[in-house]
Formats: C-alpha cells, structure tokens, sequence
C-alpha cells in the first residue's frame, strides 16, 4: 500500500512539474519560413561558442573541454524545457570565479576530481531550482539590490582579472586576495613568458580595435583563428602554453571519486550559484520577451534553466546561465526560435567529434585574453559613480565582498 501511495505522489508530481515545465513550447507556434533564419544564425553563433567555452572552463579552473560539454548540453535541453523564444546557455564568466571558489579547494590539485566536483556542482544547483519552480519561488530574484549586484559583480570582476592576467603573462599569481596576487604580478613581470605576453596583449588589441567598431564578439572570434593560425605557422606551442588537443570519445563517467561529505559542502555555494544564474537569466529573458515579444514565466524560467544545470552536470559539465552576450549575437544574426541553439550545439558537437586537434593550437594567452574583456565588462563603472555620488549608504551596500 505504501509503495502505491509513494507512487501516486511521484506521479503527480512529475504531472505538476509537465504543467510548470511544458516541452518545446515553441515549436507550437514554429513557422517554416523561420527555419532559414534559425540555421543561419546558428551557424554564425557556433563560430562564437567554442572560444567562449573553453575560455570560461579555464577561468573556473577547468579543463577547457569541460565549457564545450557544458555548450552543447543545456542549449539542446534548454530547446525542449525552456519557455524563451531565444535565449542563449552556456559557461558565463560571472559564474566562472564561484564555481573555482567552491570547487577548487576541495579538488586538492586533482583535475579529475575538479570536473566531477564542477558536475556535482551543476546539478545540485539544478535540483535546487527545479525545486525552486515547483515552489514557486520565481519572485525571490526579484528582491535583490540593484547596489547589492553591482558590488558583487564588481568584486568578480577583479577575481578573475587576476586569475587570467597570470595566464596570459605566463605567471604564477600567488596571495590570499586578487589585490595581493596583483601586486606580486607586477614584482615578477621581468620574468613573464614572452611570447605568452606578445600573444596576449595581440588579442586584446584585436578584441579591442573590433569592440570599437561595434564588432566586439566578431573580435574575440578574430583573435582566437589568428592565435591559433600563428601557433601552427611559427611552431610557437612549445614555447606557451595551449589549450591542447580535446579528448576523444565520451567525457568521463561523471562523480568518480565524489562522497558524500563533498555534496553536503556544495549545497550552500550551489544555492548561492542559483540565486544568481536565475536573478540574471530572469532579467534577460523578461526584457527579450518584452522586446520581442512573448509572456515568460519566472517559475518556468527557473525550472528550465534548473534542468539544463542538472543535465549538463550528470554530463560532465559545470554550471551554466542565460548568456547576455551569446543571446544578442543569436537575435543580430536573425534567430527566430530555439531551433537556432540546436543548430549550434549540433556544430559544437560535430567539431569535437570531426576535429578535436584543431584546439590543439590555442593559446591559453587568448582564451584568457576573451575572459579578461568579458569580466570588464561586469563593471558597470557610470553606474556605481551615480549610485556612490546620490547614496552613501548605497555605495556602502555597494562594496565588493572582502575577498576582493
């Protein structure tokens, strides 16, 4: 009797989490005159997930091929749950420094150990959301500071500038704060690599003179091929570091070596991951739904983007949010549905299969030259003079977390 009661109840629950998280809501009002535009805009967004990926892997401290299974993953579950006409997942780089917070220092060196941690990671603070959608609990993001965010963002910001900064000099950054590894990078910059520096500072210079054309992204796109193609001419993978060549066949089984005691000390940072991928994606996709119309569910919303996390951890990736600046790129090259993120991630995925070498000639300077321009541009500088000059207080709220 017991075992049928038991049942009955994950039944209906299975049937409540169907109404709250209903499947590919948008092919319902697909039109077939969309599906040139879809292919063509993925097409163009593949070219900008790869960099971005492996970029924001390594600024987590993760292997770089961990960002492409985390690209491929919740952009094809998102397709299915996700109620957003357009809406872009993948590693973001306001994420990266908390999932190497949390994981990092329980990794104890091990890369392995790290990717399982990240997966665990990803779906404990998927199951959180998830549970979050089935209680309702959308309009909790709605409750958080507009000073609150700024300074925390603020704070991130400087993490992992610090953190991508050695690598792109080749250096080891070492200190307790970002400041402390800031300060002993400048006294060691006669030793820095070279040809890590010149690699580096040449991306950023193509990233930027692209950023004031208005082609920021097509820049980033322009400065890894670039990077990539001198590595391979000039034989310069023996004298920086690369991102190397992806593995083949499947990732790994995923939690090897994970115990209990490590998803009990993950639970606080998952839900704190959690509050925040929802507050930013909610805000994305109200504002793209109000733009381009359409009516999004913040419960729905939390539901999906909790079982794209879930998934992609059980799949050896790390935690994902909506991307602000992917979705644009999808919208600018003419996206009309998800069918624009299958698109990509099916290119992704073909890529990894097809032509896993070709990565093998990436320099670690560019990806964390990409990451680098997309942490600055966290810093939303005239915001926090207004905010500072009007309130005080508010610039008091307002300060980065004592980390940073």
């Amino acid at each position: 009797m017991g075992v049928d009661r038991w049942r009955a109840r994950g039944a209906a629950a299975a049937r409540r989490l169907q109404r709250r998280i209903p499947l590919a809501p948008w092919l319902r009002h697909y039109e077939p005159r969309w599906l040139r535009d879809d292919v063509v805009a993925g097409a163009g967004l593949f070219a900008l997930l790869i960099p971005a990926g492996m970029a924001y892997a390594q600024a987590a401290g993760l292997p770089p091929v961990t960002g492409l299974y985390a690209t491929v993953v919740p952009m094809a579950v998102y397709a299915l749950v996700g109620p957003s006409r357009v809406l872009v997942l993948g590693p973001d780089s306001a994420l990266a420094p908390l999932i190497a917070a949390s994981v990092l220092p329980l990794a104890a060196g091990s890369a392995e150990r790290a990717v399982a941690l990240a997966g665990l990671l990803a779906l404990l603070m998927g199951a959180l959301m998830v549970a979050g959608s089935l209680l309702r609990l959308g309009v909790v993001t709605q409750l958080q500071s507009r000073p609150i965010r700024l300074g925390y963002l603020s704070g991130l910001a400087l993490v992992v500038f610090a953190s991508q900064l050695a690598t792109l000099t080749g250096l080891h950054a070492s200190g307790a704060t970002p400041w402390e590894q800031l300060v002993a990078l400048a006294g060691a910059l006669p030793a820095a690599n070279p040809v890590s520096v010149a690699v580096g500072a040449g991306s950023l210079a193509v990233i930027a003179a692209a950023g004031l054309l208005g082609w920021r992204l097509a820049g980033m796109l322009a400065a890894v091929v670039g990077s990539a193609a001198a590595t391979w001419l000039l034989g310069l993978g023996t004298r920086t570091a690369v991102a190397g060549a992806l593995p083949s066949g499947l990732p790994p089984p995923p939690f090897r070596g994970v115990v209990l005691e490590d998803a009990l000390a993950l639970v606080v940072p998952a839900a704190g991951i959690a509050l925040m991928t929802f507050a930013d994606s909610g805000v994305l996709s109200k504002s793209l739904a109000s733009r381009y119309g359409g009516d999004v569910s913040g419960n729905r919303e939390l539901g999906a983007i909790g079982l794209a996390n879930a998934v992609t951890g059980l799949l050896g990736g790390l935690p994902v949010s909506a991307s602000g600046s992917r979705t644009p790129v999808a919208l600018a090259a003419g996206a009309r549905s998800q069918l624009t993120g299958v698109v990509a991630a099916a290119l992704v995925l073909a890529f990894m299969l097809l032509a896993p070498g070709l990565t093998s000639y990436i320099p670690t300077a560019t990806l964390a030259a990409v990451v680098i321009v997309a942490v600055v541009g966290l810093v939303d500088a005239p915001e926090i003079v207004r905010l500072a000059r009007m309130s005080r207080s508010e610039a008091a709220v307002m300060r980065p977390p004592s980390w940073a």
